[in-house]
């Protein structure tokens, strides 16, 4: 069995309480109520200030291997928001942003758009070209 990781953050600021992380091999799965009386950071939490998003098995496994930490839900989109350490100063805290993997696959797209936009100008200049190679010719005859 897989289970993937349950993130418990604050209602109010997004803040991440609780990673359980990911688990498979023999294993159960827990209800919430279970995880609110397990982990020591929701214990003395009121459970209606904490809300909890639940990731498959293996989701941002690019992202913890890029040192990719979430930190944060994003309460608009309820994505989370990773912080990934500074290759120069690793001790400077990070701002949380989106996903990496998520930032390259929108740049993929944006990239695929971009160029099928660029073929389509390219291939109407082409046209406009013959088309005042044409009209030269019918101007000079």
């Amino acid at each position: 069995m897989q289970i993937g990781m349950r993130i418990y953050y604050e209602l109010a600021t997004g803040n991440v309480i609780v990673n359980t992380g990911e688990r498979s091999g023999d294993v159960v799965a827990t209800t919430e109520e279970q995880d609110l009386a397990t982990y020591f950071a929701l214990r003395d939490r009121v459970p209606e200030t904490v809300n909890m998003i639940q990731l498959e098995y293996g989701a941002y496994a690019e992202d913890y291997a890029e040192g990719g930490t979430i930190t944060r839900i994003d309460l608009d989109t309820l994505e989370p928001l990773f912080t990934y350490p500074d290759p120069i100063d690793p001790e400077t805290p990070q701002e949380p942003r989106p996903a990496l993997s998520k930032q390259v696959e929108a740049l993929v797209q944006d990239n695929t758009l971009l160029k099928a936009q660029s073929n389509a100008l390219s291939e109407r200049a082409d046209f406009v070209e013959d088309v005042i190679a044409e009209m030269a010719e019918q101007v000079y005859k």
